[in-house]
């Protein structure tokens, strides 16, 4: 199969589809990889590694969309990369869909097979292509946090672990799933004071087990939300429904009653947000405020951290890549049925009811279809 491999044109996002050495791999497997030229560049993998590894390089997009068969990816296309689709063209990335209706039309449209890292299930109920990147998210929503709590940020002038006879800053994390573990993880060795809202008690359960008295597990209703974050120094939304569109936990009216210069952090915000007030920002300007509250909606938060986030992503991707690659999506998925749950589009049609549901479509069954 000919894979390719484009430059990322969302802005400040320096993360690559494919490292050299996935290259490599796809490769040896009998397979021709063309990547545009200085693709890698942002994550520190020069033009030359990936020629010694075995890619053609080509010198535009165009070029490398027009010759390939599987497209290889981080984030969603945008608009302007919409007339390289083609049919059959197998998009493999995150997609996003239920919070881009356009991309999902593009997409249907065009007849391209959009197989999405982010609704990608495992047999255990886990999402190995989401997993690496919520980590990292979960872990700089508290370093972004802490930050913007700063006075010279407009923040309250907090500091998350206080000093002796200080108070600690407060933090409610929204959601226990892996983003707010990380975050929790964080938050917690740093010092301060760490609230965490679910409404699975099992997860809740957990929580308490790995980090016992060095937090507050809470189970999730409006009131306890509302409560919670009035206290709040800082709000991390980590809530997911896979390849559906967040829960919108955090009202607008709640902002009110939060502290002046206390940040909201919502990472959900690639599937909509799950904040009211949330609307996506980016990297070169990444704040605004609402009611004396700053929030911080950057929509490819692993973007600022790109070599740790490629090799994360790509360590993960690389295996059901290379079974697409090597037998075709329709083989690949027969073959092994947990690809079936990262197709959102097929022939025309969504496939994926999560995305759908948030349109009030109707869902194409995929084995079905095929």
């Amino acid at each position: 199969m000919r894979v390719g491999c484009v430059k990322e044109i969302k802005n400040k996002e320096f993360r690559v589809g494919l490292t050299p050495d996935n290259v490599r791999a796809y490769t040896a497997a009998g397979h021709e990889v063309y990547v545009e030229r200085d693709a890698g560049l942002g994550s520190g993998f020069d033009t030359q590694e990936y020629e010694q590894a075995g890619a053609r390089i080509l010198d535009t997009p165009e070029e490398v969309w027009n010759i390939a068969e599987m497209m290889v990816k981080v984030k969603e296309p945008l608009a302007q990369e919409y007339p390289f689709f083609h049919k059959d063209l197998i998009l493999y990335t995150y997609l996003h869909l239920a919070a881009d209706k356009p991309q999902m039309e593009a997409l249907m449209e065009a007849g391209v097979k959009g197989v999405a890292y982010e609704t990608l299930m495992e047999r255990d109920g886990s999402l190995p292509l989401l997993a690496p990147m919520s980590q990292i998210a979960g872990r700089l929503s508290i370093q972004e946090g802490a930050k913007y709590l700063e006075k010279t940020f407009g923040g309250r002038g907090v500091l998350l672990a206080g000093v002796p006879g200080t108070p600690k800053a407060k933090i409610v994390i929204l959601g226990g799933g892996n983003v707010g573990t990380n975050a929790c993880k964080i938050a917690v060795g740093m010092g301060a004071d760490v609230t965490v809202i679910d409404m699975n008690l099992s997860r809740l359960a957990y929580l308490d087990d790995l980090f016992g008295a060095r937090i507050q597990t809470l189970y999730s209703t409006d009131a306890v939300i509302e409560k919670a974050v009035s206290d709040a120094d800082l709000v991390v939304g980590c809530v997911l429904i896979p390849g559906k569109a967040a829960p919108k936990l955090m009202k607008r009216e709640y902002l009110k009653k939060m502290k002046p210069g206390s940040v909201i952090v919502d990472v959900a915000v690639d599937q909509g947000g799950c904040c009211e007030t949330t609307r996506v920002t980016y990297h070169d300007d990444p704040i605004y405020t609402v009611d004396g509250v700053i929030h911080y909606c950057v929509g490819n938060m692993p973007g600022a951290v790109p070599r740790t986030s490629t090799i994360a992503l790509t360590n993960a991707t690389l295996k059901y890549g290379l079974q697409i690659a090597g037998k075709g999506l329709e083989r690949a998925c027969q073959e092994n049925p947990v690809i079936y749950s990262a197709v959102n589009t097929y022939g025309g049609y969504c496939t994926c009811k999560n995305v759908t549901d948030s349109f009030g479509m109707e869902a194409h069954d995929i084995e079905a279809m095929f």
